[in-house]
């Protein structure tokens, strides 16, 4: 797999990617309340898609996608949150790609690349759903800090102290 960084020509493969994601993620949600409600409905949600460029690449951040073939099976994004934090956003890996190694692929490349951009701390969140995501982020030594919500989504709050070695 080629990782490398966001060409706006990837936006709608990305947007595709990440409503994939979403979906998957309200399966496993088992409050049916909570799946009843589109994105749409809270626009904050994704609004960074339409603008990736600005929202990461030109603000101190990252957004990569991993390619097989012609084909992108992985995205991942790190933003500013502080001249220390980064946030880790928007890992998705395509349905029929997952539980081969794809996440934590990414994760690790924007681990790296937070190191490159001088952050000291990583912070990111998970449905309270998705079990996968949150054993990947453990077993990446992120540390759960906190619960959550964005709007009726439960979420798991992770943190990640980085060392200027490749170990933390």
């Amino acid at each position: 797999m080629e990782i490398r960084r966001y060409q706006a020509q990837d936006n709608e493969a990305v947007k595709e990617m990440h409503y994939a994601g979403i979906m998957q993620m309200i399966e496993m949600d088992p409050d049916t309340e909570r799946r009843d409600v589109p994105s749409q409905d809270m626009p904050f949600i994704d609004s960074d898609l339409d603008n990736i460029e600005d929202v990461y690449i030109n603000n101190h951040g990252d957004f990569l996608v991993g390619i097989q073939g012609d084909e992108i099976v992985v995205i991942g994004a790190i933003r500013k949150v502080s001249a220390t934090c980064g946030e880790i956003k928007r890992i998705r890996v395509r349905r029929e790609c997952q539980r081969q190694g794809y996440g934590q692929t990414i994760l690790l490349k924007l681990i790296e690349r937070a190191r490159e951009l001088g952050y000291q701390e990583l912070i990111l969140d998970t449905s309270l759903y998705n079990p996968p995501a949150q054993q990947l982020f453990q077993k990446c030594g992120f540390v759960e800090t906190s619960r959550g919500k964005i709007g009726p989504y439960d979420l798991v709050i992770y943190k990640k102290k980085l060392n200027k070695d490749k170990g933390g």
